[in-house]
């Protein structure tokens, strides 16, 4: 079921760094064009700073671990028309060889699958707001107990409850470290107000932290918490009225399950009047770059 690019195979088979790479971000995390230069100038980055890039989806029943930039360009254009996959929709899709773009937790699934054990993206999913009694939780955080897949993301998205998203990963047993900082960054802002259980300040301590891990025969996966650069934040104060605003209108809409998170980051995006997608870009790329780093040190600890 797994299609591996050309690029991709032969780096994992030589022990080469491979950084995997989400399509969702490309299909309904951006506008047209935006998304297709991100998608573009990401796998550029990983390869400059010494990985393999994989960007990775679901084509006609295929588990595709790298696209050809003829595919990055399709889902970039046909944008949320492309199904939204979590893991529960791969087999499905496969057997009926239909077509979509992985989510954080689908994509560390096919990204293990694939023997590829550092993925970068954007903010991963949580509990959302009110999850205590609508139970709107991401598949993302159960799927770190399960997939031994490290993710570098500038924390979760700021429009969850951040807090009850630590507490669901700290009952899971989700190690959640922060890259050079004790906050728990919240996407657009460098911090959240809440603590990182656990700190590494270098790629090499990263590297080991997740050999050790898994050394001791305990799967799943681990959080690196990666704040966005200073120069593209927008601070909490700013930033969360946009946020109230837009969960206060989508809860008017009765905007509900998958349709929550691209409605919100769309509205958010035209109440800064573009800010926060110029925030987006800069951190994904941030996140791409810290995880090549980590991936690069990892293999060189893996070969020892």
């Amino acid at each position: 079921m797994l299609k591996l690019k050309p690029s991709v195979q032969s780096a994992i088979d030589e022990g080469r760094p491979v950084v995997a790479l989400e399509s969702t971000i490309i299909a309904h995390g951006l506008p047209f064009p935006e998304n297709l230069n991100l998608a573009r100038n990401v796998e550029k980055l990983v390869t400059m700073h010494g990985a393999t890039p994989a960007t990775i989806a679901v084509i006609a029943g295929e588990l595709c671990v790298g696209l050809e930039d003829d595919v990055l360009e399709r889902f970039a254009k046909e944008g949320t028309k492309v199904p939204k996959l979590n893991t529960r929709d791969l087999p499905i899709v496969v057997a009926q060889k239909l077509s979509g773009a992985t989510t954080v937790a689908a994509t560390m699934r096919i990204a293990e699958m694939a023997g590829i054990a550092v993925f970068a993206t954007g903010g991963i999913g949580g509990a959302h707001r009110g999850s205590d009694k609508n139970f709107d939780i991401s598949n993302d955080l159960f799927e770190f107990t399960l997939s031994s897949v490290a993710v570098v993301t500038a924390g979760a998205k700021a429009i969850l409850d951040l807090a009850g998203t630590l507490e669901i990963l700290e009952t899971y047993g989700v190690p959640v470290v922060g890259f050079g900082t004790d906050d728990f960054p919240a996407f657009y802002s460098r911090t959240s107000g809440h603590k990182v259980p656990m700190r590494c300040n270098t790629p090499q301590e990263v590297a080991t932290l997740m050999k050790t891990k898994w050394d001791m025969a305990m799967p799943g996966g681990l959080i690196i918490a990666n704040p966005i650069n200073p120069e593209f934040e927008i601070p909490n104060d700013k930033i969360a009225p946009a946020i109230e605003l837009a969960i206060r209108e989508a809860e008017e809409k009765k905007i509900s399950g998958k349709r929550v998170t691209p409605y919100l980051l769309g509205r958010i995006n035209e109440i800064t009047q573009g800010q926060s997608v110029r925030s987006n870009l800069a951190l994904v790329m941030n996140n791409a770059k810290v995880a090549t780093e980590i991936a690069v040190a990892y293999a060189a600890l893996a070969t020892t």
